[in-house]
C-alpha cells in the first residue's frame, strides 16, 4: 500500500526514477492509467510511483524501459538503485558489493541464507519477526531480498560457498509446504555448476572441536580481487577490510568447511528432509 509518509523518506534513486519517469511518460503522450495499462498496474501504482508514495517494484522498472525508456537505459540501471533503497540501512552497503562480487564465502547458522530464500520462506521470516512490520513493507523486503538471485545467473559467473547448519533444515519456518519448497530450492541451487553447498553436521562438536560456533560469516571477494568480511547481528552490521583479521575469518572458514559434509552427503540429506516435510 502506498503511504503519504514515504514521500517525506523516499531515497535519492527513487526519487530521481519519479521523476524520470514522469517527464518520459508525458514525451510519451501518455496518462498514468494509459502507462498502467500497458505494463500490467492500475493508474493509481502508476501515480504513485511518481509522487514517491510508494517505490517502484523490479517487475514495474522493466516494464517501464520497455515502454517509456526510449533506449536510454535509464530504468534498467536504477533497478540496482532503488532495490538498495528498499533494504534495512544496515545492509545497503553491503548489498552493492555482494551483487557484484567474483566469490562469496557465506556460513549461516540459524536460518536459511538470504540469498537462498524462497519467496514464501522469507515472508515467513520477514513477517514474524520483531518488531512487527507493515504488510507493505514485508512484500517490499521480501521482493528486495528474493531479487538477489540474479546473482546465481549474473555474468560473469561467481563462485558461490555456502556452509549450512544442519539444524537450520531442521527448523520449520511457516509450515511443512514452505519448509518442503525451501529444502527442493536448497538442493536446485545445490546443483548449479558455481554453488557448492555443505551442511555442517548436528555433531560437528562431538569431539569437543566446532570452527563455527561464533556464528554467521560472510566472506566476500571483489572484481578487484580484494577480500571483505561481512557480519550483522541484530540489525547491526560490520564491513572488515583489514587483511589480517580478514584472513583470520578466512581460515576460519576454511575449518568449518572442512568440518562440514561433502556435497554430494550434504545434497542427500537436504533432499531426504524435504521428503520428510509432508
Amino acid at each position: 500500500m502506498a503511504r503519504a509518509e514515504n514521500k517525506e523518506t523516499a531515497g535519492s534513486a527513487t526519487r530521481l526514477v519519479a521523476e524520470m519517469m514522469r517527464k518520459l511518460r508525458l514525451r510519451a503522450k501518455l496518462t498514468q492509467p494509459q502507462l498502467g495499462e500497458r505494463i500490467g498496474y492500475s493508474g493509481a501504482a502508476i501515480s504513485a510511483a511518481e509522487t514517491c508514495a510508494q517505490a517502484p517494484s523490479d517487475e514495474m522498472l522493466v516494464g517501464l524501459e520497455r515502454e517509456i525508456g526510449d533506449g536510454l537505459g535509464f530504468f534498467e540501471e536504477a533497478r540496482e538503485h532503488v532495490r538498495r533503497e528498499k533494504y534495512p540501512k544496515q545492509f545497503q552497503d553491503y548489498s552493492g558489493l555482494e551483487q557484484k562480487a567474483v566469490g562469496l564465502h557465506l556460513y549461516s547458522t540459524l536460518v536459511v541464507h538470504g540469498l537462498f530464500q524462497t519467496p514464501e520462506y522469507a515472508r515467513a521470516l520477514i513477517g514474524g519477526g520483531f518488531p512487527p512490520l507493515p504488510e507493505q513493507r514485508v512484500e517490499e523486503l521480501v521482493e528486495a531480498r528474493t531479487a538477489r538471485q540474479v546473482l546465481f545467473d549474473r555474468q560473469p559467473v561467481p563462485l558461490i560457498e555456502l556452509v549450512l547448519e544442519e539444524s537450520v533444515l531442521r527448523r520449520t519456518i511457516g509450515g511443512a509446504g514452505i519448509m518442503r519448497d525451501q529444502l527442493l530450492f536448497l538442493a536446485k541451487c545445490a546443483r548449479r555448476r558455481n554453488v557448492t553447498l555443505q551442511v555442517l553436521p548436528l555433531d560437528a562438536g562431538i569431539g569437543g572441536e566446532h570452527a563455527g560456533d561464533n556464528g554467521d560469516l560472510n566472506l566476500l571477494e571483489t572484481p578487484e580481487h580484494d577480500h571483505l568480511v561481512y557480519l550483522e547481528i541484530q540489525f547491526e552490521s560490520l564491513l572488515i577490510n583489514d587483511p589480517a583479521k580478514v584472513s583470520t575469518f578466512a581460515q576460519r572458514y576454511a575449518k568449518i568447511r572442512a568440518q562440514a559434509l561433502g556435497p554430494r552427503e550434504s545434497l542427500g540429506l537436504i533432499e531426504q528432509l524435504a521428503g520428510e516435510q509432508r
